[in-house]
């Protein structure tokens, strides 16, 4: 059978304050083309659709149309939650869902069977599909105890209720003559990040081995991770990553989704298939003179400029480069570091104080020192 992978759409992303609908339509229209042309018999999307657990009508409308037109691709569909997804908003869907011939899977809840997904290809290949959503820690604990697994002790991690869930839903692996799957959206460990995760939900606490994946599953789909690799795993095991670049720490990214072509008595192959429609994000440095010679109309830009801070410096960039998203000072330009300044501030005045504040700042108005010496006077005198 041929699988098509791909998570982490993060429909509805703003970045930097621009809105990167149009960016997604094209985007998520390649991921359909890819698998018209690709024909798989099962697309699975590894967590995150939206950017955030509140999204808009407009990305509501994005990830409904672009889950459908993958349905209309002969394919059959099975999508779940990601820790930027709301899981029984996602859940709430599934009555249109199934009339769609689509699977949502958004949250664990109390039947175990349920995230258990069986079907067919067209050509009579037999699959099962074990699909876990994201888990916060509280939540892991719960699920853990709805399965009625061992009660959750003081000194078991997350790790452990991650390991103990799929072992309890990987179960039916031992079933003859059935392509055994799994998809999960987690941070394994070992794994490199993509550059734009949610930081508290891939730090250490959140890692999970990769031991806790079962040696008789023929492949496994993973979201959460940004960037497409493959995993060291007891089973074949991958990222597809995000088909774009979510944010500037992700620009050295490929984009793309895998194709993977798997049977019971043959390896898992996977190729990647580049997925181009996003705008490019760079990041540009050098000082105004040398900014002036930047020439990326077609990208998203985070500019670092060498300039001494001063009022107006972000619009002179943004005059030169109108795709500057974002726009940063140098850190090797920014005055004296504040534990260099501590260490002359002792035993002087608070007059003292203020006037190297100006100074560092090299932009006070005139008048402003003799205007703290009035006040500070009147309040002293006061006191």
């Amino acid at each position: 059978m041929r699988i098509l992978h791909t998570s982490d759409w993060h429909v509805g992303k703003v970045l930097k304050g621009r809105n990167r609908h149009d960016e997604h339509i094209r985007v998520l229209a390649q991921v359909v083309d890819t698998a018209r042309a690709e024909r798989p018999d099962l697309v699975v999307i590894a967590g995150d659709l939206y950017d955030t657990a509140a999204p808009t009508a407009d990305a509501t409308r994005v990830v409904t149309r672009a889950l459908t037109a993958l349905r209309n691709t002969g394919a059959q569909v099975v999508a779940i939650g990601g820790n930027h997804d709301n899981g029984p908003a996602l859940d709430a869907l599934r009555p249109w869902a199934e009339a769609a011939g689509i699977t949502l899977r958004g949250a664990v809840k109390d039947k175990a069977d349920e995230l258990v997904i069986r079907g067919e290809t067209a050509g009579g290949e037999k699959w099962q599909l074990v699909t876990l959503p994201f888990l916060s820690q509280r939540y892991a604990i719960r699920a853990a105890e709805m399965y009625e697994l061992t009660a959750a002790e003081a000194t078991q991690t997350y790790a452990d209720h991650i390991a103990r869930l799929i072992e309890r839903l990987s179960q039916g692996f031992d079933e003859p003559g059935v392509v055994n799957l799994l998809t999960a959206h987690l941070t394994i460990v070992g794994a490199s990040a993509g550059g734009g995760e949610r930081e508290a939900h891939t730090i250490m606490g959140y890692a999970v081995p990769a031991t806790v994946f079962p040696r008789n599953a023929h492949y496994v789909a993973l979201g959460h991770l940004h960037r497409a690799q493959q995993v060291i795993s007891p089973c074949p095991t991958r990222y597809s990553g995000s088909p774009l670049a979510i944010d500037f720490g992700e620009e050295e990214n490929v984009s793309s989704v895998a194709i993977v072509d798997v049977s019971i008595d043959k390896a898992a192959r996977v190729r990647d298939v580049p997925i181009t429609g996003a705008v490019a994000l760079r990041t540009v440095r050098g000082s105004l003179e040398q900014l002036a010679t930047v020439n990326l109309p077609d990208a998203w830009l985070r500019v670092i400029v060498r300039e001494k801070p001063r009022v107006g410096l972000r619009e002179d960039v943004q005059e030169l480069l109108p795709n500057a998203l974002e726009v940063r000072i140098d850190p090797d330009m920014m005055p004296k570091r504040a534990g260099e300044r501590m260490a002359q501030r002792a035993g002087r005045s608070p007059r003292e104080l203020f006037g190297d504040y100006l100074d560092s700042r090299e932009n006070a108005e005139d008048g402003v020192r003799e205007l703290f010496d009035e006040l500070y006077d009147e309040v002293s005198t006061h006191s």
